[in-house]
């Protein structure tokens, strides 16, 4: 393999590439009509129940793969612990959740013991009899837990689709949000998936495994395409949407959220930074919608009673999707 064959060529264009091109251009997953008959079939169930408020929540990290024959990609930072608490207390709020996750991150209820510090097996005892039971110090959490899940499985209030690629993300994104569309008001849109800013076109992909003997690997990738204008604009124009700002500098957060919000007319944006994110969020609004921005903060008890932030930005986005669904009822009769 020669050097000039090793490189990776894939222009990077500013501003990113519209997204009806980039759908045109890029085939779309095998799994896809699989994830649009789920998607169907649950809204269908919902839709049908009076005053039903769905909401899809995106959680976890995008792959970028470097070769079609994957071996090597690219990675974005997210265990999805903010997506899959939330759909949690969602659930607990009355909402269907579609639960759109990165495969492998958090998921709802299984959080609490499939990422715990203990193992598994650490909360599994055997009796005299030899029957397997669970520790006494862990059975009224466990129970608790275990409540809920089945509560949301019995009555059908909870899909789980995963993805991994940003591709699938993208395209499984458009169709789960066009799906929704008609709940119009009662649709929320919550975009708590760390999605990759950059790619490779598959046209400009190599095939097979990159070789190491050929020396060093320059990558050039391209922008992915900023998905939140059409979601606002063409794909689900009545939704709630809230999208996330994740900073490491806190003097740039206020300024990139509220230009998020002006460039795209989305309803909420929730800034945080990255090493005080479990302890403090901003909720951002448009002008119109709220005077100014709301801290949402965890103080030092509740953090050490593992308390999580979730439990008071969830109630405070349920309330404002409330207001939202009646200032647009008012508005359109």
């Amino acid at each position: 393999m020669t050097k000039e064959s090793r490189r990776i060529s894939a222009l990077m264009t500013l501003p990113a590439a519209e997204p009806d091109s980039y759908f045109e251009e890029t085939a779309p997953p095998r799994t896809l009509s699989d994830l649009e008959d789920k998607v169907a079939k649950f809204i269908q169930i919902h839709r049908l129940i009076p005053g039903r408020k769905v909401v899809l929540v995106t959680s976890g990290g995008t792959t970028v793969p470097l070769e079609t024959q994957t071996v090597r990609f690219l990675d974005n930072f997210s265990a999805g612990t903010r997506g899959a608490t939330s759909a949690e207390y969602f659930l607990a709020a009355g909402y269907a959740v579609i639960f759109f996750h990165r495969q492998f991150s958090l998921q709802p209820y299984s959080r609490h013991y499939s990422h715990s510090t203990n193992c598994f097996l650490d909360f599994m005892d055997v009796n005299e009899s030899g029957d397997l039971t669970v520790n006494h110090k862990y059975t009224s959490k466990m129970k608790q837990v275990l409540m809920q899940y089945r509560k949301a499985k019995e009555e059908s209030l909870l899909l789980m689709i995963n993805f991994t690629t940003v591709r699938e993300y993208l395209f499984g994104l458009r169709s789960i949000t066009r799906i929704m569309a008609p709940l119009r008001h009662n649709a929320m849109f919550y975009l708590a998936a760390a999605v990759s800013d950059f790619f490779i076109p598959e046209n400009k992909m190599v095939e097979h495994k990159i070789q190491s003997s050929g020396g060093g690997l320059s990558l050039e990738l391209e922008q992915v395409p900023k998905i939140i204008r059409p979601l606002v604009k063409e794909w689900a124009p009545e939704g709630f949407i809230i999208s996330f700002k994740l900073e490491t500098d806190p003097s740039l957060l206020s300024e990139k959220a509220t230009k998020s919000l002006n460039t795209y007319g989305h309803q909420v944006v929730i800034g945080n930074i990255l090493t005080t994110r479990k302890r403090i969020v901003t909720l951002f609004f448009r002008p119109e919608d709220a005077p100014g921005p709301l801290d949402i903060v965890m103080s030092d008890e509740e953090l050490k009673q593992e308390q999580e932030i979730e439990m008071k930005i969830i109630p405070e986005l349920v309330h404002c999707h409330d207001a939202w669904i009646t200032k647009s009822q008012a508005f359109s009769n």
